[in-house]
């Protein structure tokens, strides 16, 4: 994946700002030079239609020259990501997102063209589903997708939105960290988890943190560490294998 060009970011709003509004320069940067961008509106399962969610987002890339057309608005999957010449996911259920990816046909498609070079970026769900699996999404499985491998950009899975535990809170749920550690029970691949505010860049074989704030790295049988915005994580991505990917269902 030496082309590929990812924004794996947290959230599309943090609190006090406009929606794409704190990373904005950051969101220019990565499309540069596209003209024509791909929105997947696919994960809001309802207040919102795919033609509304689409023109939120096309609110922001107006600004910036760049075209913007609804998935849902092409014939096939493989139109769209031949048409585009970068492509953005939003955010909503992570469930209904991945289920529409492998019924609508994008889990190939989109991956073969981030391996070609097309800049791709996730908010949110969006991000959740760069990862290996959805499994380590915080959201409700109100929708049951044909299997829980997601586009496989990355050789690890995210848990955007991430939560510290709040010092002296009464609240007897389990912990982000406490969920991830069940998750490793399972399975073995790193988890990052991203706090609002931050993104990961993923070029090529690189991995660096835009933002302020450090993201938090679980790995199975390790205790939890802080990795700093100035950490280089591209360790994260040695040994990686080229994926076995979902078919259309």
């Amino acid at each position: 994946m030496e082309k590929r060009k990812l924004l794996i970011v947290s959230t599309s709003k943090v609190h006090g700002s406009a929606y794409m509004e704190y990373i904005k320069d950051e969101v220019k940067q990565h499309f540069e030079g596209c003209k024509k961008l791909l929105f997947i509106p696919f994960a809001r399962p309802g207040g919102i239609t795919h033609t509304d969610y689409t023109r939120k987002a096309r609110s922001v890339f107006d600004e910036l020259g760049i075209e913007v057309r609804g998935a849902h608005r092409f014939k096939s999957a493989e139109e769209a990501c031949v048409w585009a010449d970068g492509i953005f996911t939003g955010g909503g259920n992570t469930f209904v997102l991945l289920n529409e990816l492998y019924h609508r046909g994008y889990i190939a498609p989109v991956y073969r063209a981030v391996k070609s070079g097309k800049p791709y970026m996730g908010s949110s769900a969006g991000s959740n589903i760069a990862g290996l699996s959805i499994s380590t999404t915080n959201d409700m499985p109100i929708v049951y997708p044909p299997a829980f491998k997601a586009l496989q950009l990355v050789p690890f899975n995210i848990n955007p939105h991430y939560l510290d535990p709040v010092k002296g809170s009464s609240h007897m749920g389990e912990t982000r960290e406490q969920r991830i550690s069940e998750f490793h029970f399972f399975n073995s691949q790193p988890v990052v988890g991203i706090r609002e505010g931050t993104a990961l860049r993923v070029y090529g074989n690189k991995i660096s943190i835009y933002g302020d704030l450090s993201v938090r790295l679980f790995e199975k049988g390790k205790a939890p560490r802080e990795l700093k915005p100035d950490a280089d994580l591209s360790f994260l991505l040695e040994g990686e294998k080229e994926p076995k990917l979902p078919v259309k269902r």
